[in-house]
């Protein structure tokens, strides 16, 4: 595992769960990972929706979203705004609007660790699956694939149609990870944070970023 700081891609979009991607968010910034954030319209609306957080994505609060908590978690926030802000002017804590194709991490000579779309939606997942790139999330991960770099997905519905097995199937064959949002039972679960935890642990081990969330299996 690598405990020196990396350059991260996040992308939030409009499947359910945006609270992995917020705990993700508060992982990253608090270890010090270079971290560029992208928010789709339709991410924002589920943020508003399951985290009750009011986002501009034009001019977005992003020490608030950060450090924001749903109403059901019992667990602190793993930063604090100061530190979120420090991130944020050190130019740790990057955000760039879903629209603009003329950042940094929308070409390949920008140099990054890894990407990750949690959650991601279904729409995500066909545009990146057919490279059809309707928006800077889709394009960076799009990136990622064309330049052989750790691209994870992490969708989150159910059932599944055929048509986004396929879909999931093209992408892991080009060399996505998808990890869906499917909470392990076996690490000792005492809150619906310990759900939300083993899903981040998972997508951090893939980024091969050391961390403590959850009790694992023989440990």
């Amino acid at each position: 595992m690598m405990s020196t700081p990396n350059r991260i891609v996040l992308g939030i979009t409009g499947a359910s769960g945006s609270v992995y991607a917020i705990r993700l968010l508060q992982v990253l910034v608090k270890a010090g990972h270079e971290t560029h954030l992208v928010v789709s319209p339709s991410g924002a609306a589920v943020l508003k929706q399951e985290c009750g957080l009011e986002l501009n994505l034009k001019k977005p609060d992003v020490e608030s979203m950060v450090c924001c908590t749903p109403g059901w978690s019992q667990a602190a926030p793993l930063v604090d705004a100061e530190t979120v802000t420090a991130a944020i002017s050190s130019q740790r804590l990057c955000y760039h609007q879903h629209d603009d194709y003329m950042t940094p991490i929308a070409s390949g000579s920008f140099r990054t660790h890894a990407m990750v779309v949690c959650p991601c939606s279904g729409s995500t997942l066909s545009g990146i699956a057919r490279a059809a790139s309707t928006n800077l999330i889709q394009r960076a991960a799009d990136v990622h694939l064309k330049e052989h770099r750790k691209l994870v997905l992490v969708p989150r519905e159910t059932p599944l149609s055929v048509i986004q097995l396929e879909n999931m199937q093209r992408l892991a064959a080009s060399g996505a990870v998808i990890l869906p949002a499917m909470p392990g039972w076996y690490h000792g679960v005492k809150s619906l944070d310990c759900l939300v935890d083993f899903i981040v642990s998972r997508i951090l081990d893939q980024l091969d970023i050391d961390n403590t969330l959850m009790n694992r299996w023989g440990e």
